[in-house]
């Protein structure tokens, strides 16, 4: 399969691109304001986190683009002023799934069952854009009895392990406004909205496939969080967007929908929203609550304020184990690998990065180098250190290593 660029996601995107790196302003990526302030700015990083490298060599040279990092006063939507969405590429080479996690799974379930239950979807048409390899929409289908559809160019049938008999089709293409012909009673879209360069082209095209009473479900990493936590490994070139709440619903309402919820999730990591149409869509002016802008301004400030220090100590934490003959281990090796790795600047540092996805073993980390490895691979290496990329999976990380008998310092981010 050949590659494909995101900047072809929605037939209007290289317009919409053209027009906003040609304005000598910082334009947000959503509302399209000016009024930005500019948080962090790095050069260079890797921009496709979730390809497969399959050499050393190929991950070191990998495509870079830069990060200038702004929060927008008018929205509150963070996004990357220097992104190029032609950098990117989606293809069969790109895998980002993280079912291989029993702790992921059952978060999938849950909220598939959730969803099921609350919106009463049983023997209904279902859509998910940017299925990935179909498990979330695989789930939706398998408990609830629905026939489902998914669009997503990086699809390769037989990843996903799927109950049989199920009614799914996926279309191996982006979701654009040539695929309104499909009418659904139900539209979900995962970890995909922050990666989408006109997110309001985006969200205006999938509308038209709404049927009355219709409901769309997104689920995105929450902005705040970041900018509260400093985690600069969550920067990364492919997230062109990073959407507090307020932002969000300010998008949904621009767009033509009521929202009925926007949630935390996964231990507030992630957002989502469920909304319905409306008869607004073009009217919705207002702006965010000052108190709201304030709050999350002072958070975007001290995101920059910090993020470099954040960036110092930890390098100061790793390069001091090294010197200290302590052998350290990275457990997980996507996305959040690539930004912590390129951020610190840590080679050998590193004795090697671990992942329970068995597609990337034996692949490379973007930008460093790194080599990725099996976790059965970790007696071989008994790392002293295992710094865990997501807190969320430390309990399920921790009894991995108790069933190979190593106990490593665990450090989480």
């Amino acid at each position: 399969m050949s590659p494909t660029r995101k900047g072809e996601y929605v037939h209007d995107a290289r317009l919409i691109a053209g027009m906003n790196h040609t304005s000598k302003a910082d334009r947000c990526l959503g509302c399209g304001s000016s009024s930005t302030i500019v948080l962090h700015e790095v050069r260079g990083v890797p921009a496709n986190c979730g390809l497969l490298m399959p050499t050393r060599e190929s991950a070191i040279n990998c495509r870079r683009g830069d990060i200038r990092l702004g929060f927008c006063r008018s929205c509150t939507l963070i996004s990357n002023l220097a992104f190029d969405p032609a950098l990117l590429e989606y293809s069969s080479s790109y895998d980002e799934t993280q079912s291989f996690s029993r702790t992921f799974h059952g978060f999938q379930r849950g909220m598939a069952e959730r969803l099921i239950e609350r919106h009463c979807l049983r023997q209904k048409d279902v859509m998910e854009i940017g299925c990935g390899n179909g498990e979330f929409l695989g789930l939706l289908c398998e408990l609830g009895a629905n026939r489902g559809t998914g669009f997503d160019p990086a699809f390769v049938e037989g990843r996903a392990v799927l109950a049989p008999g199920l009614s799914i089709q996926v279309v191996k293409d982006f979701y654009s406004h040539q695929y309104s012909g499909y009418k659904v009673d139900f539209v979900c879209c995962n970890m995909t909205l922050e990666h989408i360069y006109s997110p309001t082209v985006f969200v205006e095209n999938f509308r038209c496939a709404l049927r009355p009473d219709a409901v769309a479900f997104f689920l995105l990493p929450d902005a705040a969080r970041i900018l509260a936590e400093i985690a600069f490994w969550d920067v990364y070139y492919e997230h062109c967007s990073y959407y507090t709440k307020s932002a969000l619903h300010h998008l949904f309402e621009r767009c033509g929908f009521k929202v009925v919820a926007i949630s935390s999730e996964y231990e507030d990591q992630y957002l989502s929203i469920e909304a319905r149409q409306s008869d607004s869509v073009g009217l919705f002016k207002a702006p965010v609550a000052p108190r709201t802008l304030r709050r999350l301004e002072k958070k975007a400030e001290f995101f920059r304020d910090c993020c470099e220090q954040e960036i110092s100590s930890w390098r100061s934490t790793i390069r001091a184990a090294h010197q200290a003959g302590r052998r350290i281990a990275i457990w997980g090796g996507g996305s959040k690998a690539v930004a912590f790795l390129t951020s610190l600047g840590v080679q050998k540092e590193v004795e090697c990065v671990v992942d329970i996805n068995p597609r990337r073993h034996n692949t490379f980390v973007a930008g460093s180098g790194h080599q990725i490895v099996a976790p059965a691979s970790l007696p071989e290496y008994r790392p002293d250190v295992v710094i865990v990329m997501n807190p969320i999976y430390r309990k399920e990380i921790s009894q991995s290593l108790d069933e190979m008998a190593l106990q490593p310092e665990l450090l989480t981010l």
